[in-house]
């Protein structure tokens, strides 16, 4: 376990936590493989899990009507995987896919709330944390889905 929280502690997402936040964390986590073109999860699912990439890549997608599947944004190495587990109903918002073989730390949301719930200044810090990456994917998903549907509008138009 040693070995994981120095690993985890050193993730930019983590990196500024207190060791024993960051125990706290890696008694929720186990390191995966996960082969390209697995998807983790789709739009709606339950969201029991996040990750943080260690190696490869995921694109996160989203189904737009009359267009099919938009990669929202590609994430790589640092970056962070599910948020939908912060708040009920925790269901997923959008689908992600591995697009290169991908290694990961698998984090138990469940538990990760219960640790949160038990440590206010951890569920702090981790709010702070997600709630950064989700406006950063709130801006992303709408340029994504302006440019998609640029096309279908201009078709009409014409």
């Amino acid at each position: 376990m040693t070995e994981q929280m120095s690993v985890l502690g050193a993730q930019p997402f983590l990196r500024t936590l207190p060791a024993d936040s960051i125990t706290r964390l890696a008694e929720t986590a186990r390191h995966i493989s996960v082969p390209a073109g697995h998807r983790l999860f789709d739009e709606d699912s339950p969201a029991r899990k996040f990750w943080i990439i260690d190696a490869g890549q995921v694109a996160l997608d989203a189904l737009v009507p009359g267009v099919g599947r938009v990669v929202i944004e590609r994430l790589g190495r640092g970056d962070v995987v599910g948020l939908s587990w912060l708040e009920p109903p925790y269901q997923f918002r959008y689908g992600a896919i591995t697009t290169q073989p991908m290694q990961a730390y698998e984090f138990d949301a469940v538990a990760v709330r219960a640790a949160c719930e038990q440590e206010p200044a951890l569920g702090y810090a981790l709010l702070n944390r997600f709630m950064a990456i989700a406006l950063h994917r709130l801006q992303a998903t709408r340029a994504r889905l302006l440019e998609a549907r640029s096309p279908a509008m201009s078709a009409r138009l014409s």
